[in-house]
């Protein structure tokens, strides 16, 4: 019985090939340079270290214990807040000890290519747009936004 794995990112980085030369109408070659193109983050599976070797008493204890401890973090919201004007100071009571969450699993995360939940609390003007964008976008699928 395989357990599952809570699975991390790694950005891949594809690089375009550019081994032929486009020709235009009148038989000049087009000069175009490989450009790196840098690919959505993709989670892989990594395996816990009891996991892959040859059956013990010990080995199977700790299997349990693993396919306990994915258990529970699958459950468990990974956010990364994004907290505007004043309504980032709800969120920072939220964290504290009188709600908690820690012991709910949810972790915040300071990186977006560990979180699964972005929260944005505030208003989005015109100039944040691309900034919240692009950490939408540095977040790996399966991803939610609380608005």
């Amino acid at each position: 019985m395989k357990a599952t794995i809570r699975p991390f990112i790694k950005a891949q980085v594809k690089v375009k090939n550019a081994s032929t030369t486009p020709t235009t109408t009148d038989g000049r070659t087009n000069e175009t340079t490989p450009r790196a193109i840098l690919a959505r983050p993709k989670r892989l599976e990594v395996p816990l270290p009891s996991q892959g070797e040859e059956p013990t008493p010990l080995r199977h204890i700790l299997t349990k214990f693993d396919q306990v401890a994915n258990w529970a973090r699958q459950g468990s919201l990974w956010p990364l807040t994004f907290g505007l004007a004043c309504c980032g100071v709800e969120m920072m009571a939220v964290s504290m000890p009188r709600y908690d969450l820690d012991r709910m699993g949810i972790i915040y995360r300071a990186s977006p290519r560990q979180a699964d939940v972005l929260i944005v609390s505030g208003t989005v003007t015109n100039k944040m747009g691309p900034a919240l964008r692009l950490l939408y976008d540095q977040m790996p699928d399966p991803k939610w936004v609380i608005s």
